[in-house]
């Protein structure tokens, strides 16, 4: 049985989506899966075992270019593509209108989220099976559950496993524990104050630990310049592509992070991760993990250095006392 995953992005919703995968990994062997993401995310993708072909879309660039004639033939390829792999089924894990409409390009039978369920229910009208699963659940075990029903199993929710391992590649010349600091997020009321990151690289080097960082762009740039310039042991890592930074990260010893995809790798890859969330409700799609924290900005204040360090060496201590 050939069965084709669609959900595009974000990182993280593709993240929350691996550990619905490993479960069916384990209770459908006699299933193929492939994946349908945005380009962006392929590498991210590609970290899971079970994945076969990973087909991308580039919607985001897309629309951007909808009347240039490389657009149509790039949308036009995927199409030929999709359906030239014949799938028997094909799970939108998304739930959204741009999503349904990918997946209706392969012209096989779509499983999704019912009316009620989905994010956007003029999704469900291009779906040829619907399940019920409660919108008050966190993404990963919604997603959990409508793999199970498409599949025809029940998911042990009482585990939670990903499934997926850092790529190999490692951080050259830096030995000892490492604290990956993840600044960089899209929004700006996500973003944490300069100022709490050099707080937080200090506490951090104080307790014999190299803090890490890097940038994508060039306002994420100039703060991780400024992290190491207060804190001149701190090593930040250059622009450098996805599957890098994420080995890097896989191999820290902590990882802090804003709201943003790399903390749910993180989180995902099992490694102590402290999620600071500021502007957003962690409850339903915050990160998920065995040493994985979110620490949530109270009304009327923020989330200082000394509360995240001393997360951080509650989920260290935690870890430290798990079975190898």
């Amino acid at each position: 049985m050939k069965v084709l995953i669609v959900k595009t992005s974000s990182m993280g919703d593709v993240i929350h989506t691996f550990p619905a995968l490993e479960d069916a990994s384990l209770n459908r062997p006699d299933v193929i899966f492939d994946w349908c993401v945005e380009e962006a995310f392929a590498g991210i993708v590609a970290l899971h075992p079970a994945i076969g072909t990973i087909h991308t879309v580039a919607i985001r660039r897309w629309r951007k270019t909808l009347f240039d004639t490389n657009t149509w033939r790039e949308a036009a390829a995927l199409r030929r593509a999709l359906r030239a792999c014949r799938y028997d089924l094909i799970i939108d894990a998304q739930g959204l209108l741009k999503s349904a409409l990918v997946a209706r390009q392969a012209r096989a039978p779509i499983a999704g989220f019912n009316r009620s369920s989905a994010r956007e229910p003029s999704a469900t009208l291009f779906y040829d099976i619907t399940h019920a699963v409660p919108r008050d659940l966190h993404a990963i075990e919604r997603t959990r559950r409508l793999f199970g029903l498409a599949l025809g199993y029940q998911p042990d929710l009482s585990t939670l496993d990903s499934g997926i391992v850092p790529p190999s590649g490692s951080l050259a010349g830096i030995d000892g524990k490492t604290a990956f600091l993840l600044h960089g997020t899209s929004r700006e009321d996500k973003k944490w104050p300069v100022e709490d990151w050099i707080g937080t690289a200090s506490l951090l080097v104080e307790r014999g630990m190299t803090p890490v960082t890097t940038w994508s762009n060039e306002r994420e740039k100039t703060v991780a310049e400024a992290i190491a310039k207060a804190v001149p042991s701190t090593v930040v890592v250059p622009k450098s592509p996805l599957a890098d930074i994420a080995a890097i990260l896989g191999r820290s010893t902590l990882v802090i992070g804003a709201d943003t995809g790399l903390t749910h790798l993180a989180s995902a890859f099992g490694l102590p991760t402290v999620a600071v969330f500021l502007a957003t409700e962690p409850g339903l799609t915050g990160p998920r993990g065995p040493y994985a924290s979110t620490l949530l900005a109270p009304a009327g204040r923020g989330v200082t250095p000394t509360e995240v360090v001393a997360e951080a060496e509650k989920l260290l201590a935690l870890k430290l006392q798990a079975p190898a």
